[in-house]
């Protein structure tokens, strides 16, 4: 109440004491992390902290006589109580790598104690290495540590008449408590390094996913860089040798090729500053165009005649209803572009080309002929990104393609891909 007589607000109070109480967790975690951290670092200075610990607590307890509160044999002999209070309590030293065997070793120990009527409180040390049990060992391990535990408590329950809800029993519920904490405790662990190891996975996955998304971004860039640029420079090529032929002879057809040089230059810096748009990562948005489709292919053989290379192209059926996709149309106009600059560049002089596109109802097929020489250097061109860049296009799309001499003169490509609808 405040002194007006009015009830002043809690909240500050229950935050306060939200406040200290994450405090005091966080104390108490760090120091329990501090001592995990111990144990990770010292495992035997720990185990001989603790030992000694628990030696000091058994030993004390002979020393101040508080075993005869319990005792029902007060007049046991001390030299034997004190040799079961360390039996208790020294092989608590190898408790963690050998717990089994610590138990086994305090059982004729319990025997004893129960029998002379000591019971010094230094047999509930066995509830240590029970625990450690629970907590690493497998479930049928625990039960038969729990039988060698009790065992001792029922001959001693047998033995005295009147004992058996002090000691069968209390060991009972011991037994019960550590085996319930350690279970816990290593399924809280367990579920942990689950959860820890599933985010390391799936890192390591995203990380993959990315390097492998990377990579096939750098491929389609290369292959895309190499399709414009190895086709525009050879048709400038083209133009190039025909203008400086004709220029002595024929000015005027040499002005026209200089123009279309012009023309080819500035289409290929256009098209090559929307690939290379793409990978800025800061600026302005990178300007954006359709990409070439079959409509296009038109064009792009009055280029490669313009350069000087007489090509033909012959449609056979009709395109489907659907269109195909224009991933599956831009793949066929560079598979045909990099044919005809392959023909440009290796055919040599006098060499024609024929191109045939064909609609099936199941697919759309390519074939891409010339009449020259240069068979020999198609081969050397296969062995770098012309023929490779093509079937990685065709592999996109469940496709095929063949390259290869003719039987006469000439080198001929053939594609096929299976449309959208189609069974790959």
């Amino acid at each position: 109440m405040g002194d007006d007589g009015t009830e002043e607000p809690r909240g500050h109070e229950v935050r306060g004491s939200s406040t200290g109480t994450a405090l005091l967790t966080g104390y108490i975690r760090a120091r329990l992390e501090r001592l995990r951290a111990l144990d990770r670092r010292r495992p035997v200075l720990w185990d001989l902290t603790v030992t000694g610990f628990w030696t000091a607590f058994a030993v004390l307890d002979f020393t101040s006589g508080g075993w005869r509160t319990v005792a029902r044999n007060v007049e046991a002999p001390e030299p034997l109580v004190l040799l079961m209070s360390l039996c208790f309590s020294v092989p608590l030293l190898w408790r963690r790598r050998h717990p089994v065997a610590v138990l086994v070793a305090m059982a004729p120990v319990s025997v004893l104690n129960i029998w002379t009527g000591a019971v010094v409180q230094a047999a509930f040390f066995q509830l240590i290495p029970a625990y450690t049990v629970a907590l690493r060992l497998p479930l049928r391990t625990l039960a038969w540590s729990g039988v060698l535990m009790c065992l001792p408590a029922a001959a001693g329950a047998v033995h005295i008449p009147g004992t058996l809800d002090r000691q069968l029993v209390s060991y009972l519920w011991g037994l019960a408590f550590v085996a319930l904490l350690g279970i816990a405790v290593r399924t809280r662990r367990d579920y942990t390094e689950a959860l820890l190891d599933r985010a390391d996975r799936l890192e390591r996955e995203r990380d993959q996913q990315a390097q492998l998304a990377a990579a096939a971004e750098r491929t389609r860039i290369a292959r895309e860089m190499h399709d414009i640029i190895g086709h525009n420079l050879s048709v400038i090529t083209g133009l190039a040798d025909g203008g400086a032929y004709a220029a002595a002879t024929n000015p005027e057809r040499a002005g026209q090729a200089l123009q279309a040089i012009g023309t080819t230059s500035r289409q290929a810096m256009a098209e090559l500053r929307r690939v290379l748009g793409v990978l800025r990562e800061t600026g302005p948005a990178a300007e954006l165009a359709p990409q070439p489709s079959l409509d296009d292919l038109d064009t792009l053989v009055a280029g490669v005649r313009q350069a000087g290379l007489p090509v033909r192209l012959t449609v056979h059926g009709h395109p489907p209803p659907v269109p195909a996709s224009p991933g599956r149309q831009l793949a066929v106009y560079r598979v045909v572009q990099e044919a005809l600059t392959n023909t440009l560049k290796h055919a040599g002089p006098g060499t024609t080309a024929h191109v045939t596109l064909t609609y099936t109802p199941s697919a759309l097929e390519m074939l891409a002929t010339d009449t020259g020489q240069g068979g020999a250097a198609h081969v050397g061109a296969s062995g770098g990104r012309g023929i490779s860049g093509m079937r990685e296009r065709a592999s996109l799309y469940h496709g095929t393609l063949e390259a290869g001499r003719l039987p006469t003169n000439g080198w001929r490509i053939r594609l096929r891909l299976p449309l959208e609808d189609s069974p790959a």
